[in-house]
């Protein structure tokens, strides 16, 4: 199948730019930005009773005939068909590759309002199983490098449907984000990163919001965003889809937790959850984690000249606060 859509080259940063000017054609594309996506049960293609308005779903969970979580094609996806990723030099400055890969949506409960941290502990554990069995899909697709997992929570943060969902993108290279990460990694020198910022935060205590067996969430100490929230695994490892039930039940806890502190704090508020985990068949010391950026302040014309975020909650207090903020409200 060839696709559409097309990557280019920015050659001043070495980012690829997806251009998919089908996404242009989403009903809410282009919509006012407010406060919550605007869409209810009745319509809303992701609703139980609309089967019939999405594509034929790719997994289903749950039993007894109802469905928990939906897996679908996206209606209009970014990245879309197995052409190679052969990049073409068309000039000194225009470089372009296939936007080829899979691009997918988890409807993550039938309920229509819930936001994740309202969900049942066993349906958050289900929604990274789902998550952990795509990826491992995507990573046996000849061609494909990675799987970026997000949840946008909000207009502000990109959503354009209010019914809780994920979106899932396989991509035929490694983006830009995850190789200066992964340059991180590479650079420190006292061994995984994360293990350090684990060990070193639980004896500082200041910025640790939460913990359990399995992971740890702080507001991490050069946190660009206010309130910011990195939610760590305990063990070491590269790879979210190769991590056992067990642990992803407690680790979806704890972004149920983190979830439901952050708007008991500060109300309905947008919010960003992205899934980092090393490209599949990657070697070294990355450690997957998971990244909650509130949508609260807007990258103004510094941030965007030089790329230096400016916070105005210092980690510090954020997670004084975060802790405080009753999760069980």
């Amino acid at each position: 199948m060839t696709s559409t859509n097309q990557l280019r080259l920015d050659p001043l940063t070495g980012r690829w730019i997806a251009v998919s000017t089908s996404r242009a054609n989403r009903p809410t594309a282009f919509s006012p930005r407010v406060r919550s996506a605007e869409s209810d049960s009745t319509t809303c293609p992701f609703c139980p009773g609309n089967e019939e308005d999405t594509p034929p779903a790719l997994e289903t969970y749950g039993a007894n005939g109802k469905w928990l979580i939906r897996v679908l094609p996206n209606l209009y996806p970014a990245f879309d068909g197995d052409e190679p990723f052969i990049v073409n030099h068309l000039g000194p400055v225009f470089t372009e590759a296939p936007s080829s890969g899979i691009h997918e949506v988890l409807i993550l409960s039938p309920s229509h309002t819930e936001h994740f941290g309202q969900l049942a502990t066993e349906q958050c554990a289900l929604i990274l199983g789902a998550i952990r069995d795509r990826t491992e899909e995507h990573s046996l697709t000849p061609g494909l490098r990675y799987t970026q997992a997000i949840i946008n929570h909000g207009r502000e943060a990109g959503a354009s449907l209010e019914h809780p969902h994920a979106q899932l993108l396989g991509i035929p290279f490694i983006p830009r984000e995850l190789a200066d990460e992964q340059a991180g990694f590479a650079r420190f020198a006292g061994g995984c990163l994360l293990c350090t910022t684990l060990d070193a935060e639980n004896r500082a205590k200041y910025r640790i919001v939460s913990s359990n067996d399995f992971a740890i969430v702080i507001c991490p100490y050069w946190s660009g965003h206010p309130y910011e929230m990195l939610i760590i695994p305990k063990k070491h490892g590269q790879h979210m889809h190769t991590g056992n039930q067990q642990s992803l039940m407690e680790i979806g806890n704890s972004i149920k937790d983190a979830v439901r502190r952050l708007i008991n704090l500060l109300g309905d508020i947008s919010y960003n959850i992205v899934f980092h985990s090393a490209p599949y068949r990657s070697s070294g010391t990355y450690h997957w984690h998971i990244h909650l950026i509130p949508k609260l302040t807007t990258r103004a014309g510094f941030e965007l000249g030089t790329g230096v975020m400016i916070n105005i909650v210092s980690p510090e207090s954020a997670a004084e606060q975060l802790r405080d903020a009753k999760s069980d409200q």
